[in-house]
């Protein structure tokens, strides 16, 4: 009966737990932050030093770009309505206004860009541009172009960063580990010892700078893939707002004149 006991499996993992706790009591052994911070060596705590310093470098890039993402979408709102208006009553000074004062909008520096092109060419040339509309609705076309692309790479600032940290951060954390790991086998071979104390501070070190890579990685990737998409949507907006002032620009230069 005693022997069946110590053999039964729910016997032997009772005992297995019990050694496992006797384990860590006897080494003393911690896994607290400030424990494992205490193991580290220098060029373990480097390593974790630049993972945090990317951290707060992708956490500023995400604050500033959902402030100004925020901002473009909320002005573009109200630049919309108030540019269509102006524009259906042949208001373009009026239009050139309401742009200016929606700065942060993507769509406002846009279409100010059109309307300043279009505007120009006919103060300059007035006369020619009677003959040659054409001419003018092309200029004006590439005016729109070149605000699209200066738009765009106005939102992507900070977002190549990013995917840099995204991409970087968990091969940084894996060094991390490596480092930990070498120096578990350097204090085994220097101690002699196999307990769990020997290789603690190496254990430490891996599970620090593995758990703070994948802590800025993930995040940065996540906002990253956020940001992109939003800026796709924000191109759809711009190309759909050149388009219909193309069209404007055409009416308007094709109309019969009083």
């Amino acid at each position: 009966m005693v022997v069946t006991n110590l053999t039964n499996p729910d016997f032997m993992l009772v005992k297995i737990q019990f050694a496992a706790v006797w384990l860590f009591q006897e080494e003393g052994v911690r896994f607290d932050p400030l424990t494992m911070w205490g193991h580290m060596g220098w060029l373990a705590r480097a390593i974790a030093v630049i993972l945090l310093a990317m951290s707060a470098w992708s956490i500023g890039v995400m604050l500033d770009r959902w402030i100004a993402f925020s901002a473009a979408r909320k002005q573009s709102r109200e630049f919309a309505p108030l540019v269509a208006g102006a524009l259906r009553q042949g208001k373009i000074e009026e239009a050139i206004r309401v742009a200016e004062r929606n700065k942060k909008s993507h769509l406002a520096k846009v279409v100010a860009s059109g309307l300043q092109e279009f505007r120009g060419q006919d103060f300059q040339n007035n006369d020619e541009s009677r003959e040659f509309p054409g001419e003018k609705i092309e200029a004006s076309q590439r005016a729109l172009e070149r605000a699209e692309g200066i738009v765009h790479a106005e939102l992507e600032r900070g977002l190549s960063g990013l995917a840099t940290v995204g991409s970087t951060a968990p091969f940084v954390g894996l060094l991390g580990t490596v480092i930990g790991i070498v120096d578990a086998f350097q204090k085994i071979q220097e101690s002699g010892a196999t307990g769990l104390k020997a290789v603690s501070g190496g254990i430490s070190e891996a599970l620090v700078t593995t758990a703070l890579g994948l802590f800025v990685a993930i995040p940065a990737v996540m906002m990253f893939n956020y940001f992109t998409a939003k800026i796709k949507a924000f191109d759809i907006e711009m190309d759909n707002s050149s388009s219909e002032l193309v069209d404007y620009f055409l009416k308007k230069t094709t109309a019969p004149r009083r």
